[in-house]
């Protein structure tokens, strides 16, 4: 990697967002170290980046819900003195009733969404307030601001991912620190994530559906405004505001009735 250009880690790079971030970054001339499990699509990817935009690429397949996968990482981190963008997107979802879905399942998630994240973003963030500069971007959901039937780990985690960046983002503005840290919580997206799970999209309005390159591109103008969180488009943005001021118990029925309330089977989805 070269030690005069900016280097950008992306976890759950094969598909979906965090490829969209890694176009994104390569096209801002950083070096990417592509993390995902899938071999093929990020050299894939890497390749399209290199040829396309004359920046260094280094892939890195590691399942973060292991304990190796995840050391690899944390000390890849560990040894970039020039690594400035952290992006922990790696994530999957599952639906069923918590107790009778699998365990396995349950725990997979937890050490991927809340684990995975604070072991990253410690390693990112001791090289980078040392440097004094750097961003990292958590990819939360606007499912973070209500409990749901049938999905109460993937939702639970979430909700972890924004009180977690929102501490870091006071202890940094504490410690009078220019690194940023942001919450990213889009809505509905066009990615394999919902196919994966075998969710119908015609059962959300076309209206409510985000490209993942709208999703990175609010995410980097929140950053150049130094915004902790950022909810992209309007839709949800308004959706976001009337969950954080209406009573618990309106919450709660509104989560029984709506799309996905009620019993569902246990099913799981892939790790990108």
């Amino acid at each position: 990697m070269s030690e005069s250009r900016p280097l950008a880690l992306v976890t759950g790079a094969s598909a979906g967002i965090g490829a969209a971030y890694a176009r994104k970054l390569a096209e801002s001339g950083y070096d990417l170290v592509l993390v995902a499990r899938r071999r093929e699509r990020l050299e894939a990817l890497a390749a399209e980046l290199a040829g396309k935009h004359r920046v260094e690429t280094e892939v890195l397949p590691a399942d973060l819900t292991c304990d190796a996968g995840l050391q690899a990482v944390a000390d890849r981190i560990g040894r970039a003195d020039n690594l400035e963008f952290l992006l922990n997107n790696a994530g999957f979802g599952a639906s069923g009733r918590f107790w009778e879905a699998p365990v396995e399942v349950q725990d997979a998630m937890h050490r991927l969404h809340v684990l995975a994240t604070m072991r990253l973003t410690h390693a990112a963030l001791r090289k980078m307030t040392a440097r004094g500069r750097g961003a990292v971007v958590n990819v939360s959901s606007v499912a973070a601001f209500i409990a749901r039937v049938g999905n109460v780990s993937y939702y639970s985690t979430k909700a972890w991912i924004n009180n977690f960046t929102e501490g870091l983002h006071m202890e940094l503005k504490d410690a009078r620190s220019p690194v940023r840290v942001q919450t990213l919580c889009p809505g509905y997206t066009v990615t394999e994530f919902h196919d994966v799970m075998g969710f119908d999209r015609r059962l959300v309005p076309r209206s409510l559906w985000l490209s993942a390159d709208d999703v990175v591109t609010a995410s980097l103008a929140g950053l150049q405004r130094g915004d902790w969180m950022v909810v992209p488009g309007w839709r949800y943005k308004l959706l976001v505001l009337l969950l954080r001021l209406l009573p618990r118990a309106i919450k709660h029925l509104a989560a029984d009735l709506g799309p996905g309330g009620g019993k569902r089977d246990a099913t799981t989805a892939t790790l990108e």
